[in-house]
């Protein structure tokens, strides 16, 4: 079952009965999702085509062109000059979101080396969750054989909920697999 068929059918009645809301709109529902991966200076200066590279990874994992993000400022301390790339992120809405979620659910989380779960501290108290990968391998789109460099990413699901433990039984019942 698709994951968005799932949330209407599964998940809108189970939090109805939970939370007794007297309205389908009132459920909280994933917003949006965030994909961003911080761009080390080092391997930036080193490699020209680093960034390259990780604007193909982060289009194979979410079928979607990231957009740059730039120093505002320059910063003496971390040899940062305004202008420079710092970073890369995709925001995904609609049927792509629920692509990915779905994706990150049944390959990406159980591929990750010793994963036990997500721990339940990564939602904030709006019921934003937030996950961290060390390296980009776990997506099913990624062979690393052919991988000439290794990068993590963030991903944060956005919902619109508005306690921690709406966010937390929402993320339950789509299937994100949670610590005890």
């Amino acid at each position: 079952m698709r994951l968005k068929e799932k949330y209407q059918k599964e998940v809108v009645p189970e939090m109805k009965k939970i939370f007794s809301y007297k309205n389908d709109l009132a459920v909280p529902r994933i917003s949006f999702i965030t994909v961003n991966v911080g761009l080390n200076r080092d391997k930036t200066e080193k490699n020209s085509s680093y960034i390259e590279e990780v604007e193909k990874n982060i289009i194979s994992i979410t079928g979607q062109k990231p957009k740059r993000s730039l120093a505002r400022k320059s910063i003496a301390g971390f040899k940062i000059r305004q202008g420079l790339v710092v970073g890369l992120f995709v925001t995904l809405r609609g049927a792509k979101m629920y692509d990915f979620l779905e994706k990150l659910i049944i390959a990406a989380l159980p591929r990750t080396k010793d994963f036990r779960g997500i721990s339940q501290k990564s939602i904030d108290q709006r019921g934003n969750l937030t996950i961290g990968f060390k390296e980009q391998t776990p997506f099913p789109e990624i062979n690393p054989e052919k991988m000439p460099l290794i990068h993590g990413l963030e991903v944060t699901i956005t919902t619109t909920a508005k306690t921690k433990e709406e966010g937390l039984k929402l993320l339950e019942l789509l299937g994100i697999p949670f610590k005890n």
